[in-house]
């Protein structure tokens, strides 16, 4: 498990993020419930399931379903099934029903499978294997969720960096909002790759250049406006937030570039998450080493503006979610092995308690993953 370990020890992969704050601050009255996978290696004992206790804002902590080991990233259908890797050198994707209760699994088709993704209809499941610089594709089954071996679709590419670049690591995966795409992010071959979808037909043609980095830069993970036709993407290697205008064609044009780290900073540190509120107001980044949030305000324009860095309430984080109807954003420091709970203003900044959570903290092992139930 070299590859893993490797991506394990320099920090990896990314998740999740939902939520509405509502006109005029008002609050939908819905309880939020929230899953957190973990590594087993570092403490982690399985999948978590966290459960919000609106009258007080405080999380409370179930015991770990133990036998769904290293699930370091998942995505959950419209019907309510999960779907989650299991990160490894062997590389699998499962299918949970209710109660998490497995249904099915199968190979992701490359090793270290970090990013999953479910097309509109509910009909097709993508996977980003890291360690196998490769693109996995499966038709879902509505009994088992996942059946077959998935079509296998391998990147190609380098960066500069000797450690991380060697050759092409695919990070993220996610279907473009007209459904005609599928859209790759690929840390070690500084590019996005584009691949026409059929979902009539349930299947992918081969890749094709869709942008490229800046050399050595390491895109990591991508998220779009929700109404605008643009897209920002985080760059792990260069700690950068680069925005890109999204042509209907699959490519990606840069618009502009900025730091996620503070002016000065000189320290160690990996961009991690991204996340856009669904207002498309706020965009948010986590900073792993500088171990802090960056807030930045989102233009008409949907140019971002830096506004804020808060610290991430532990070390190293690497995920976190937006829980935006309890006003609040959980964080999940992966090495401090705590998922601290923020409050998010009126303004969309954020502070160090949550909404009456008095800066909660909760101990979550190896925590690397967090995702709305």
């Amino acid at each position: 498990m070299a590859a893993m370990t490797r991506r394990t020890a320099l920090g990896g992969l990314g998740g999740l993020a939902a939520g509405l704050l509502l006109p005029g601050g008002a609050t939908a009255a819905r309880v939020r419930r929230v899953v957190a996978g973990t590594y087993t290696a570092e403490g982690g004992e399985g999948l978590y399931r966290l459960a919000h206790d609106a009258g007080t804002g405080r999380w409370t902590l179930a015991p770990a379903i133990r036998t769904i080991a290293d699930a370091s990233f998942a995505v959950r259908d419209r019907r309510g099934r999960w779907y989650a890797v299991a990160e490894s050198d062997d590389g699998m994707v499962a299918a949970y029903g209710p109660g998490w209760q497995r249904l099915g699994s199968t190979p992701s088709g490359g090793g270290g499978p970090c990013h999953l993704a479910i097309d509109r209809a509910g009909r097709c499941l993508a996977v980003a294997n890291y360690g196998g610089g490769s693109v996995g594709f499966l038709s879902l089954d509505r009994r088992e969720g996942v059946a077959g071996r998935p079509t296998v679709f391998r990147h190609e590419g380098s960066g500069p960096d000797g450690d991380r670049q060697t050759g092409p690591h695919a990070h993220w995966v996610g279907f473009s909002p007209d459904q005609r795409w599928l859209h790759a992010v690929d840390l070690g071959a500084d590019a996005i790759f584009a691949y026409p979808f059929d979902p009539r037909a349930r299947a992918l043609a081969p890749p094709q250049p869709a942008w490229r980095a800046p050399a050595g830069a390491g895109p990591r993970h991508l998220a779009r406006h929700p109404r605008l036709p643009v897209a920002y993407v985080v760059c792990e290697l260069s700690n950068q937030l680069i925005t890109l205008d999204a042509g209907l064609d699959g490519r990606f044009a840069t618009r502009s570039t900025v730091s996620t780290l503070p002016a000065g900073f000189s320290g160690a540190s990996q961009a991690a998450h991204i996340a856009v509120d669904r207002a498309g107001q706020r965009l948010y980044v986590s900073n792993r080493g500088h171990d802090s949030i960056a807030v930045f305000v989102i233009e008409a324009t949907g140019e971002p503006r830096l506004a804020q860095h808060i610290g991430s309430g532990g070390h190293w984080p690497r995920i976190f979610v937006l829980v935006e109807d309890a006003r609040q954003m959980l964080v999940g420091n992966e090495r401090s092995g705590t998922i601290a709970v923020l409050g998010i203003e009126r303004d969309g900044t954020l502070s160090g308690s949550g909404s009456g959570s008095g800066g909660q903290q909760l101990t979550v092992p190896g925590v690397a993953f967090l995702g709305l139930d």
